[in-house]
């Protein structure tokens, strides 16, 4: 499965960013050694059900030790049987692109 996650505290820093509790979520993400990358807008992972969900668990748990409250926003892709989706769907639209 593939999960599309942004989380975010319900509170800014003093500049009015969010940039260094949402870096911690990304911190537990990548070291959980699933297949990963974030961009602006979320962090995508890949792996099994419960490997996935635990890391977002933690990724959240991150983030709410800088703030009491914390905001989840979660797509998932459940497609059994699939692996190293996080990059050959990419693919297939850059194919069918001509690229």
């Amino acid at each position: 499965m593939i999960v599309a996650f942004s989380i975010s505290p319900s509170g800014a820093d003093e500049t009015g960013g969010v940039g260094a509790a949402v870096a911690e979520a990304v911190r537990v993400v990548r070291a959980s050694g699933l297949p990963n990358e974030t961009n602006a807008m979320f962090t995508n992972i890949e792996g099994e059900w419960d490997e996935v969900m635990a890391v977002v668990k933690q990724a959240v748990d991150a983030v709410a030790a800088a703030s009491p409250r914390v905001s989840l926003v979660l797509k998932a892709d459940i497609r059994p049987g699939y692996t190293g989706q996080l990059t050959a769907k990419v693919a297939r639209i850059e194919d069918a692109l001509g690229h």
